[in-house]
């Protein structure tokens, strides 16, 4: 099943998307919900964030070949994290499928996507052991952790690098039928042109060791996201480019870039 949430004539509902149409529903997925008998077609909503989360979690240097590749970009010999380590984000950061990312006037040419695998929470949970953490989800959807990665060095927090608003597009729906995460590739194309792919859940550490030790200390809520990181290098994004973050069997993310002057 995939949740769309959307706007049409001056409000905001969730929907089963089926094939180019839309089922509108009264409630959301996080609790109760029925059909409402509206129909809409896919291609006359806005499609919006598929969830405003409660808290938004997220994940850094959770995959082999990006630590080695930073590592090299600094000179310095790579340091593999020895424990899942969670970091969090700005609600304001984040824009729907479609939506324009907007570099700041006064960024560097170094703003570089990266494309994750994000996990949705379904229910409340706490004390979760890996082999349940993954009940908990509702589904899964796609990230793009745009970067300015010379404020990510000078910065002593990563308050404006990774929060800067726009800067966390997400989307286009909740995917909740993805039976084998091993099973997914994550693709990124810039201007149509493939600049990156990579075996989705080729992680440190997975999505259920990061559920289990979150939930170890705080309680995880429907709503929650946690956003697990990404492989490789990205070229810098500048204005006029077009970022696609396809993951097989969940969907693609699309947000052009536009320059602020």
């Amino acid at each position: 099943m995939r949740w769309v949430r959307f706007s049409l004539s001056g409000r905001t509902a969730f929907g089963i998307l089926e094939g180019e149409r839309v089922v509108e529903v009264a409630g959301d997925p996080f609790s109760d919900w029925d059909k409402t008998g509206q129909v809409h077609r896919f291609a006359d909503v806005k499609v919006e964030v598929p969830v405003i989360p409660k808290t938004f979690y997220a994940v850094g240097l959770n995959y082999p070949q990006h630590v080695r590749e930073v590592a090299a970009k600094r000179g310095v010999e790579p340091d593999l994290p020895s424990q899942p380590d969670v970091g969090y984000r700005a609600n304001t950061g984040l824009i729907a499928h479609g939506a324009p990312i907007v570099i700041p006037a006064d960024a560097t040419e170094a703003v570089q996507y990266e494309g994750e695998i994000v996990a949705v929470i379904g229910k409340t949970a706490k004390g979760l052991s890996e082999d349940e953490a993954l009940g908990c989800l509702l589904g899964y959807t796609i990230g793009n952790d745009v970067s300015e990665r010379t404020w990510q060095k000078s910065d002593r927090t990563l308050w404006r690098a990774k929060n800067t608003d726009t800067f966390a597009p997400m989307g286009p729906w909740i995917e909740t039928d993805v039976p084998d995460l091993d099973a997914l590739e994550t693709i990124v194309r810039v201007n149509g042109a493939e600049s990156i792919r990579f075996l989705t859940n080729a992680m440190l550490f997975g999505i259920a060791t990061f559920l289990s030790t979150i939930s170890r200390y705080i309680t995880l809520v429907p709503g929650d996201v946690l956003w697990m990181g990404t492989d490789g290098s990205s070229p810098n994004l500048k204005h006029g480019d077009v970022v696609d973050v396809e993951i097989t069997g969940i969907g693609c993310l699309t947000n052009p870039v536009i320059k602020a002057t």
